[in-house]
Formats: structure tokens, sequence, C-alpha cells
């Protein structure tokens, strides 16, 4: 029996998880966050090379009609979109092996956690629910650790590098983005702290949820108890829906407003003649390019605000679970 307590005291220790997402992150994956930084770096440092490529074969056209000259800009571009294709490809299997690693390692370490309960005499079907629940949870939270360093750092290399370009190309056309962030930066914080608020509810009543599930054999009296708060599930769900998808239209139309002012803008410039069509091009495309990334930065937030919370309460569980069996 000692040697089972010594055993069992050991894998607790090892059990016990970090008291942050990013501390899990860092844990579990470190040397290859590195590998996936370098990565994201390779693919934004293409992403303006393409607007530089459509300008000149726009104006190319337009000016000189040098048909040699517009053909291998076309190649160029062809062939800087495989590279970047391809490096984007490399990144997203990577990701998905090191999310789909630390989903396992989560599990192991359950586990671990229920052979030791199991080992002192200490589990129950309540035990076994929670666990359970928490095996589910486990998916969102290890799928967000293959993106948690290099989708900030990639999306926010292609902002910047874009609008590096814009200003090269045309100051005064790039002070549209702006136009694009700015009421971002206002509506976005203030809709993603409602959806933390409900998402963190949500996953305390679906642990009560199933708690009230494991009792029922026992307790026939408390059905309307449990249809309150399936029906409180239903209720928060539908917000964190709501003011997801308001938060996305609120998105996609400070885009189509920013394009709308740079073609005004911008053709107003071109007729006067104060800057080259091509240049218009390229900066209605470098708003297309500035739009994708800025909504994954944003997803990337909502995201690790709600995997955050998941965390803290799958931690808390875990290595309450883990106190539970040592003691």
């Amino acid at each position: 029996m000692e040697a089972i307590d010594g055993r069992g005291g050991e894998a607790v220790r090892a059990a016990m998880l970090p008291r942050t997402i990013m501390g899990y992150v860092l844990q579990q994956s470190g040397t290859h966050q590195v590998a996936l930084a370098l990565l994201s770096v390779a693919v934004f440092a293409l992403s303006a090379v393409p607007l530089e490529l459509q300008r000149r074969i726009v104006n190319d056209a337009i000016g000189s009609g040098a048909v040699r000259t517009i053909l291998l800009l076309a190649l160029a571009y062809a062939g800087v979109a495989v590279v970047e294709q391809s490096l984007k490809l490399a990144l997203n299997v990577y990701r998905a092996w090191v999310s789909e690693r630390a989903v396992r390692a989560l599990r192991r370490t359950l586990h671990v956690d229920q052979a030791v309960a199991a080992a002192g005499r200490q589990s129950s079907d309540a035990t076994g629910i929670e666990i359970a629940m928490i095996v589910e949870e486990a998916q969102p939270v290890g799928g967000f650790v293959g993106i948690s360093i290099s989708e900030p750092l990639l999306q926010g290399g292609i902002l910047a590098s874009v609008i590096g370009y814009m200003i090269y190309l045309e100051p005064w056309m790039a002070a549209l983005c702006p136009l694009f962030f700015l009421p971002q930066l206002v509506f976005v914080p203030l809709m993603q702290w409602a959806i933390n608020r409900r998402a963190a509810a949500r996953i305390r009543t679906m642990r009560d949820v199933s708690s009230g599930i494991a009792g029922a054999v026992v307790d026939m009296l408390d059905v309307p108890g449990e249809s309150a708060r399936i029906d409180r599930v239903f209720a928060l769900n539908m917000g964190i829906y709501k003011f997801k998808y308001s938060m996305n239209l609120a998105m996609n139309l400070m885009y189509y407003f920013s394009v709308a002012a740079a073609l005004g803008v911008g053709g107003w410039f071109a007729v006067e003649g104060r800057i080259e069509v091509g240049t218009v091009v390229a900066i209605v495309s470098g708003l297309g390019k500035l739009n994708d990334p800025w909504g994954d930065l944003v997803n990337w937030g909502r995201e690790l605000s709600v995997v955050g919370v998941k965390y803290r309460l799958f931690a808390d569980a875990v290595n309450g679970l883990a106190r539970r069996s040592a003691g």
C-alpha cells in the first residue's frame, strides 16, 4: 500500500497543471512554438510582395504595354503565391500536430488522476462524470496550443507588412487604415467581454447539468431544476451567437466602408493625375489583405479569452481531483 501511495504521490505531482493557459502552452510545446514562429515570419514576409507585383502589372499594362514584362511579372506573382501557400500548408499541419499532441497530453493527465483515485478507492459516480466532462473540455483547450503564439505573430506580421507597404506607396491613402481599425478597437473588446462572461457561465452550468444527470437515479424530485439549467444553457448559447455574429457584421461593415472610401479618394486622385491607377488597385487589394488577418487576429483574441476561462476551470478541476486523490 505504501508503494501505491508513493507512486500515487509522484503521479499527482506530475499531473498538476500550470495556472494559466500560456503557462501550459510553454510547458507543453515551448520548442515547437519557436519553430511555428519562424514559419509564421516566413509567411508574413511574403505578404506584401503580391501587392507590388499586382501594381506593376497594372501600370505596365496601361503604360508601356510591354507584354514580355507583364508575363514575367504574372509568372512571378504565381510563383510567390505557390511558395506562400505551401508555407501556410506546412504551418497549418504543424499547428494541428502540436494541438493534438496537447489534447493527448491533457487526457493522459486525467487518466493518471483517475488511476490514482481508483488505487486509493476514492472513485465515485460523481468523479466519473467530472472526468467525462473534463475530457470533453480538453479538446478546445488543447486545440488552442497550436495557434497560441504563431497566430498573433503571423496575422500581426501580415498587418504590419501590408500597412507599411501602403504607407510607402501612398501615405495619404494609407490614412484610410484608421477608418478601418479605430471603431473596432472600441466595440470589439466590449462585445468580447460580454461573450467571455456567457462562456464561463455556460461551462459552470453544463457541469451542474452533468451532476444533475448523475444524481437523477437517486433524486427524481429535481426535474424542474434540471430543466431550468438546460434552458439557461440554451439562453447563454444564443447570447454568445448574437454577440459573435453582430461583431462579425460590424467588422465587415468597417471593411466595406474603408474600401468605398479608398475607391472614392483613389479615383479622385487618379483623375487628377496625383497617383497611378495601379496604386489605387494595390491600396484596395491591400485593404482586402488587412481584412482577413485582422478578423483572424480578433478571432484569436476571442479564443484566447474564452479558452483562458475554460482552461482555468479545467486546471482547477484537474488539480482538485489530483489533490483529493493524494488525500
